[in-house]
Parts: C-alpha cells; sequence; structure tokens
C-alpha cells in the first residue's frame, strides 16, 4: 500500500500521515513542491519517532511521479469524486493520492483518470475532511479490503490480561 501526497503544504498533516504509514506499513510518496522543509520540526514532531519506520520516496513533480510509477492501481482523493471510497476494490500495491490542503488535485489530473477518482462522503456545507483524517480513512479502507495483511490484528494490555473465553 503506498500513500502520495501531491504538494502537501502543513508539515504536521504530513507528519500524521507518516506516522499513519509506519504504523500500516504503508509507504510515502511526497511529490514537490512541499509547502515546507523535510527538516522542519513540526514534520518530525508530529511523526514523533516513527520516521525510520517507513520508506518514504521524493518526486519533483505529477509527471516524474507517474513516469516512475505508471497510473496503474493509483486512485485519487477528490471532493468533486462521483464515486465513494468504499466502491473502489483496492489490492495490496494500491496507491491512494492525495492533493494539497489548499486546493487538493490538479482538475486536468483528475479528468485524466475519472474512473480512478473517489470521494469521502460528507455533509453539503462541509469544503473537505483534514488531510490526514482522510489518509487514515483511506488507508484502512484499503487494508481492511486486503485483509489486513502485515498487521498486528491482536493487542495486549500493559499491566493486565484479558479475561480467557
Amino acid at each position: 500500500m503506498q500513500i502520495v501526497l501531491v504538494n502537501p503544504q502543513i508539515p504536521q498533516n504530513t507528519g500524521n500521515i507518516a506516522r499513519t504509514c509506519a504504523a500500516t506499513g504503508t509507504s510515502l510518496h511526497l511529490v514537490r513542491p512541499l509547502g515546507f522543509s523535510t527538516d522542519d520540526k513540526s514534520l518530525k514532531r508530529a511523526g514523533l519517532d516513527y520516521w525510520d519506520l517507513l520508506d518514504v520516496f521524493y518526486y519533483d513533480s505529477i509527471d516524474d511521479f507517474t513516469a516512475k510509477n505508471g497510473t496503474a492501481d493509483m486512485f485519487f482523493f477528490t471532493t468533486k469524486a462521483k464515486r465513494t471510497y468504499t466502491d473502489i476494490e483496492y489490492t495490496r500495491s494500491s496507491m491512494l493520492v492525495f492533493g494539497s490542503e489548499t486546493t487538493g488535485l490538479p482538475e486536468e489530473l483528475l479528468v485524466r483518470f475519472p474512473e480512478q477518482c473517489c470521494r469521502i462522503p460528507m455533509i453539503g456545507e462541509s469544503r473537505s475532511l483534514n488531510l490526514s483524517n482522510s489518509a487514515a480513512i483511506a488507508v484502512y479502507e484499503a487494508m481492511r479490503q486486503t485483509g489486513f495483511a502485515d498487521l498486528n490484528l491482536e493487542g495486549s494490555l500493559h499491566r493486565l490480561s484479558w479475561p480467557e473465553a
């Protein structure tokens, strides 16, 4: 599974997404220009000590990204799509693509791939969800559909034990 951020602007969102990627074994792809330095303290703080647990890749543009990765199994998240994110059939190699917090994905990109565009439903008065929340919603739906592959499905308590069933 892979999350792609095209021109992210807010370092805390990218840091939170990096933490989600680390927790799910998801790669993070960052497409420039970025609205912050990757040395930004806010970015590092939001990701806490998870940065060494994930693979991060950088690209100079969306064309650079698609040239290196192709467009198959790529899904574009936008408030403008007709299909919802639960209508998509994800695979373990799906690429979940999100635009910047301020402008979203370029419409030129969306019209090239209309069948690969999807949305997270909201009430009509709401403009959009927070980028890191949207990425988390999407990656966990994709993980659910693929059986939570490689994720720990059982939890243990720190001080006590769960009662025997």
